[in-house]
Parts: C-alpha cells; sequence; structure tokens
C-alpha cells in the first residue's frame, strides 16, 4: 500500500507539471526546478527504514547531484547553432547526466 501511494503522488507531480507545461511553460519550470520530488523522497525514505543518518546521507547525495544534473541541459543551449534534430540533443543531454554520475560518485567518496 506505502509503495502504491508513493507511486502515485510522483506520478501524479510529473503529470501535473508536464500538462502545465503546455499551459504556462515557465510556471512549469519553477516548479519542476522545485524539489518537490526530493522533498517527498526524503520523507518517505525516512518513514519507511526510520535511520536519520541514511537518510542524512541521501539528501547529501542529492545535494551533490542538483548541480551535476543540470549537465542534461547544456546541449540545449547549442540548439540553433547547429542544424540537429532534437533527439540528437536529447541524447547529448544524457551522456552529460552519465557523466555527471561518475562525477557524483567521485565526490559523495570524500563527503
Amino acid at each position: 500500500m506505502f509503495a502504491i501511494l508513493k507511486v502515485g503522488l510522483a506520478a501524479a507531480t510529473i503529470a501535473f507539471v508536464s500538462w502545465l507545461a503546455g499551459k504556462k511553460p515557465e510556471l512549469a519550470g519553477f516548479l519542476t526546478a522545485l524539489p518537490l520530488v526530493s522533498i517527498l523522497a526524503i520523507a518517505f525514505a525516512y518513514w519507511q527504514h526510520q535511520d536519520i543518518d541514511q537518510t542524512a546521507q541521501y539528501a547529501k547525495s542529492i545535494l551533490v547531484a542538483i548541480p551535476l544534473s543540470c549537465l542534461f541541459f547544456v546541449p540545449f543551449f547549442f540548439i540553433g547553432k547547429y542544424d540537429l534534430n532534437f533527439w540528437l540533443y536529447w541524447c547529448a543531454g544524457i551522456a552529460m547526466i552519465a557523466i555527471g554520475y561518475y562525477m557524483h560518485q567521485f565526490i559523495m567518496k570524500f563527503i
């Protein structure tokens, strides 16, 4: 039951902001940038495991990952400069996330 609640809340959040992106893209972008998923996930993780140290490590990992996850958006700054299709930019963004993941793993060894 708990898993269904978590999935439902996450799905509703994603569905809402993707719908809103068609109506008010600036507001949807702002809401998407908020750490709504992180807030919910941290609360659910603590609620499920009742381990404050593990939850704190999880929160630290998120904090380190946030700026690295923004690497996904870097290729989109080049739209218009190069005549490529959307999916190539999107795939380049995914590749940038992979690089960010390895950077995250390296940084987390010192935290």
